[in-house]
């Protein structure tokens, strides 16, 4: 028997769009998948059966320190014009030698939202934005 592999870490990957690797991101959520369920009755029937219905896909959500590029903001300013500009991309997990072990692919996904950071006189945090992709697809692939 095999020894028993230990999980991955989540602060080592990548995020990739239309292949082009887009460094820097300190933070990569809502990677998920759902269907709705539909409830029914049938007759006279007293048990609910349950079918599945539409199948949604998260929206990824993205945030990294504020740089001088101003790329993913030109690309949600497109869609805020009304400017069809989808791409597929992949968040891609490495290893401890930096090795890809996972990829997740997303499909048809545009920047929903674009968030500025949140500025304060004191402190000395790291400014930080938030791009919101809209997906129609996500498949992982190992």
């Amino acid at each position: 028997m095999p020894p028993p592999q230990d999980p991955y870490k989540n602060f080592n990957f990548r995020v990739e769009i239309d292949g082009i690797s887009i460094a820097g991101f300190a933070e990569c959520g809502g990677l998920g998948t759902r269907v709705d369920v539909i409830e029914y009755r049938e007759g006279g029937s007293g048990t609910i059966r349950k079918l599945p219905g539409l199948r949604k896909v998260g929206d990824i959500v993205l945030k990294r320190g504020v740089t001088s590029s101003g790329e993913l903001q030109d690309w949600h300013k497109k869609i805020l014009n009304g400017q069809v500009d989808r791409r597929n991309g992949s968040v891609v997990l490495l290893d401890d030698a930096g090795q890809e072990v996972v990829r997740w692919n997303f499909f048809h996904a545009f920047p929903s939202r674009w968030e500025g950071p949140h500025l304060k006189g004191e402190g000395q945090d790291v400014a930080i934005e938030t791009l919101t992709l809209a997906c129609e697809g996500l498949e992982r692939v190992t």
